[in-house]
């Protein structure tokens, strides 16, 4: 092997991942190896034999060991390189230019992906995503590297909640402590009822707030069925969050989606003193009956049933964000997040108040983006339900409300 080869060759090797190819010296470089989920990170491959074609793929396993792979073919520059975040695909998994269009485009081996979601494998017992991204041209591999993707980052810790206990049923999520007081989330899902997933008090507890995640019925301790659910018991759960270390009393937002929106409406309009902002994911603005047998409320306040009519918000004493998508397969969330601003419009609020209406997106608009979703879900109670909408505008309305939810909290910090 002559000197230039022995030169390439050691070079090569100092960079993680990097392996030769014929006449490419191909390396791919990534910004941040091991990043949060819902960090955006850049990935570059040189060293490319310029202006020809090199196919650019992600492949992982979740979680139940269902393989998902995603790719785009590219053509290199004059200088041998690919800038996913500049390049546009030739043709692939997706067609405009996105620097994490990999991550959110995979699709799994067998099946409708419509129909299917990626679920996070565990990692001594955490969440991580990792991906193995490739370049090749003509079948034949020329370099890969390794991505993790962590839904919760060192330090951050969940703690179980029982009624028997802290008449609440539920999950606290604290940041790692650093002896400051945080705005804080009160969270809770829709009518999938139970504790609801963990991965958004993670990444928020993962990005400094603490979190806890109560369930209010379908779950140990509390109703069977969403019907008359006090709204006090989100009262009581925020008075609890607010006692918690690193919690700032004075900055407790409420955050749902679906079905649950409604009470955080109720509770942040109820009890301004205890929340000062919310998050609607895919909101109602109205009262509606009980689920999944109707002919009572679904909640009530100072024992009395909350009919139908539009949820007053004039007594919400914080910022207000709601995120929906004009495809909303399961309700009228667009209609029902422009009612809630106009609202807020007619009441004066002094607080900052947006809705993102996200063209072509579904009912399933809310948590972090670039993680493979599928339009259609196995809802635990209802089975098969179709939340509307295309993957591509879905990925688009978790961006932005995402990013505004995290804007949001910062705001109060």
């Amino acid at each position: 092997m002559n000197r230039f080869l022995l030169t390439a060759t050691a070079a090569c090797l100092l960079v993680a991942g990097c392996s030769s190819g014929g006449s490419d010296h191909a390396v791919i470089t990534v910004d941040q190896p091991v990043a949060l989920a819902d960090q955006q990170v850049h990935l570059k491959v040189t060293g490319l034999r310029p202006n020809k074609p090199v196919t650019v793929g992600a492949d992982a396993v979740d979680r139940d060991g269902k393989k998902w792979h995603g790719d785009a073919t590219f053509t290199a520059d004059d200088h041998g390189s690919i800038d996913l975040d500049q390049a546009k695909p030739t043709g692939g998994s997706y067609h405009d230019v996105d620097g994490m269009g990999l991550f959110w485009t995979m699709d799994p081996a067998a099946g409708d992906p419509d129909d299917q979601s990626f679920a996070t494998p565990l990692e001594n017992g955490r969440p991580v995503e990792k991906l193995e991204i490739s370049a090749s041209r003509d079948g034949k591999r020329l370099a890969s590297t390794t991505v993790k993707r962590q839904w919760i980052a060192s330090g951050v810790t969940a703690t179980p909640l029982t009624m028997a206990k802290d008449k609440l049923t539920g999950a606290y999520v604290a940041p790692k402590a650093d002896g400051s007081k945080h705005p804080a989330v009160l969270y809770f899902g829709g009518s999938e009822g139970g504790v609801p997933p963990m991965s958004i008090p993670y990444l928020l507890a993962s990005h400094g707030y603490p979190v806890l995640a109560v369930a209010y019925f379908h779950a140990p301790g509390v109703p069977a069925d969403l019907r008359n659910i006090p709204v006090e018991y989100f009262a009581t759960a925020a008075r609890w969050l607010s006692r918690q270390p690193g919690a700032d009393p004075t900055h407790v937002v409420v955050m749902s989606a679906s079905f649950g929106t409604e009470a955080a409406l109720l509770v942040a309009d109820h009890f301004p003193s205890l929340i000062h902002g919310a998050v609607l994911f895919a909101p109602g603005a109205s009262g509606m009956t009980s689920f999944p047998h109707p002919g009572a409320a679904a909640w009530t306040y100072q024992g009395q049933p909350v009919g139908l009519d539009p949820i007053p918000v004039d007594g919400i004493d914080g910022p207000v964000l709601a995120v929906a998508g004009s495809a909303d397969a399961a309700w009228a969330s667009q209609q029902a997040a422009e009612l809630i601003m106009l609202e807020l419009d007619d009441a004066h609020s002094k607080y900052p108040h947006e809705a993102v209406v996200v063209p072509g997106a579904g009912h399933g608009v809310g948590g972090a983006p670039y993680l493979p979703r599928g339009t259609k879900i196995n809802h635990p109670i209802v089975g098969p339900y179709n939340f509307g909408g295309t993957r591509a505008a879905d990925e688009s309305a978790l961006r932005q409300g995402w990013a505004k939810t995290l804007a949001l909290l910062g705001s109060l910090s």
